[in-house]
This record gives structure tokens, C-alpha cells and sequence, in this order.
């Protein structure tokens, strides 16, 4: 099994902004769907997508990594195009 730690790192070297625009990532695995969560928070919003096993195994090998990075950079861009909740102010 993938070591969640190195995960992370992986991630965050195909993707270096991450940790230059204070954007949060997180991994975890998911027993029930047999695939690792990632999170991506900035500023109280989150955002999360799965990476199949065999994907995530063969990008920590070094083989494969465009499509974590396509989904990681999807999710990036998410986060910081979402509005934030504004409250209402009263006139």
C-alpha cells in the first residue's frame, strides 16, 4: 500500500503551487471505494477527488502521473475560482 506521507509529497511536486498559494492537500484511503480522497483547502472551501489505486501505485513509481496532475490542477483551479460565502449585509 502507498504510504499516505509520500503521497502528499508526490502530489505536491507535480503540482508545486499548492503549497506556495497556502492551498492545503491532504490524503486518505478509502477502504468502502478502494481509492485515495484528495483534499484541497484554502480559506475554509474544499475540495476532493479520487485517484483509482493502480493510478495513484504507478504515479508514486514514477510511470504515470498526467492524470493526477489533470485532476489536482482541476481541483486547484476550483478552489480558487469559488466564490466565498459572503454574509448578507443589512442597509
Amino acid at each position: 500500500m502507498i504510504d499516505k506521507k509520500a503521497l502528499c509529497e508526490k502530489i505536491q511536486e507535480i503540482y508545486p503551487d499548492i503549497g506556495q498559494c497556502a492551498i492545503d492537500v491532504d490524503v486518505e484511503y478509502d477502504d468502502e471505494k478502494k481509492a485515495w480522497v484528495v483534499h484541497l483547502e484554502k480559506d475554509g472551501k474544499r475540495l476532493s477527488t479520487y485517484l483509482e489505486e493502480e493510478e495513484a501505485g504507478a504515479c508514486m513509481l514514477g510511470q504515470q502521473c498526467v492524470s493526477l496532475g489533470l485532476q489536482v490542477s482541476e481541483l486547484v483551479q476550483n478552489i480558487k475560482e469559488k466564490p466565498e460565502t459572503r454574509q448578507s449585509q443589512g442597509v
